[in-house]
């Protein structure tokens, strides 16, 4: 038998709900892009930014076993960080404005702060087994 120690769905993950809202954003953001962005600096940090939820819900399914647990998460943190990069891209090539990269840039900073708690305290997360 096992115990949900973290009760709800992963949908309830506050990581994910910030990272999943941030993705749509970007997604809105990016359609303004020029086109010849389409297969590059637009494919990518679409594909980054959705890769955060992508992870968190591999995770959420992995918790019965801790080092598959927080290496899906470690993986979600760096599409997070790579998400950052496409940002800092994109305010360099003048696509969005200082302070759309500021809100986007902090948003994604809120997430790899919630996604390395959870590394950080990972059985707080996971499945358990009862005697």
């Amino acid at each position: 038998m096992y115990v949900y120690l973290f009760m709800g769905t992963l949908k309830d993950l506050l990581a994910y709900q910030k990272g999943f809202d941030l993705a749509m954003q970007i997604f809105q953001l990016t359609k303004i892009f020029p086109s010849d962005e389409k297969y590059s600096l637009t494919d990518q940090i679409r594909r980054s930014s959705r890769s955060v939820c992508a992870n968190l819900a591999e995770a959420y399914r992995k918790r019965k076993y801790i080092n598959h647990f927080v290496s899906k998460l470690s993986d979600a943190d760096m599409e997070n960080g790579e998400t950052q990069t496409w940002l800092e891209f994109a305010y360099a090539c003048k696509y969005i404005s200082l302070e759309e990269f500021q809100k986007l840039n902090n948003q994604a900073e809120e997430i790899s702060k919630l996604l390395v708690y959870m590394m950080n305290n990972a059985e707080k997360f996971l499945i358990k087994k009862t005697p």
